[in-house]
């Protein structure tokens, strides 16, 4: 990600104040197509479950400060602390939670977006779970305590900021369905996606573990790789 902002202790002119809140873990970064492959091949591939019973608020409440070892305690909802982790100069109010501005290198894109906080320009800029919570019922997190569905939720490996519109796209679909608009982003997708999947023990459907395979092939080192990937 792009370097933000820091200094402890500067005040803005006004309301504003940049964040003096600890570094949150970023999203997984692309490993080379091998690692990833092999990690695919660990989870258990079944079809996906119907969506019976589910409900966002079987993940807890929305953007939980509880929900996550690298963001509990710091009293800031998760979309907050996500916003300042992806936007490049993010700032944010004297509360030292509310990011009011910044400037977003959009990884599904390539777009560059400037965020302003307001009624009309905040969904410019979504917060996206890269495995999404109704993929990941359906995947088995059904089965998981509520806890740790709460983890899954506010989980930073899990989450980033990208376009709006985008991001209202993409939905609850699976990667045999959506797969981001920049393919230069499918590596990094497709690796971010196993390794969520493989933290909650989440399955994989069929259709949905060759497109991730499919995606890897963009990975650096891919065909060093591609020898293990034959078998299914």
């Amino acid at each position: 990600m792009a370097p933000r902002l820091l200094a402890a202790g500067l005040v803005l002119a006004g309301a504003l104040a940049v964040s003096a809140c600890g570094p949150v873990t970023a999203p997984v970064t692309s490993v080379g197509a091998a690692p990833a492959l092999a990690q695919l091949d660990t989870l258990v591939v079944r079809p996906q479950s119907s969506l019976a019973g589910y409900s966002r608020d079987a993940f807890g409440p929305a953007w939980s400060d509880e929900g996550s070892v690298e963001l509990s305690g710091n009293s800031c909802p998760t979309r907050q602390d996500i916003l300042a982790r992806d936007l490049d100069g993010a700032v944010r109010a004297k509360d030292g939670c509310t990011v009011l501005s910044g400037v977003l290198h959009d990884r599904y894109t390539g777009r560059t977006i400037a965020f302003d906080r307001g009624p009309r320009t905040s969904l410019a800029v979504q917060i996206d779970h890269i495995v999404p919570l109704a993929l990941g019922w359906q995947s088995g997190a059904r089965e998981l305590t509520a806890e740790q569905r709460l983890n899954y939720a506010n989980d930073p490996e899990n989450l980033i900021a990208t376009d709006g519109p985008t991001n209202a796209g993409k939905g609850a679909k699976d990667a045999a369905a959506w797969m981001p608009p920049s393919p230069e982003t499918h590596c990094w997708y497709a690796s971010a996606q196993i390794r969520v999947k493989s933290k909650y023990r989440l399955s994989v459907a069929p259709a949905e573990k060759a497109a991730l395979r499919t995606a890897l092939e963009s990975c650096p080192g891919a065909d060093s790789g591609r020898a293990g990937a034959d078998h299914r």
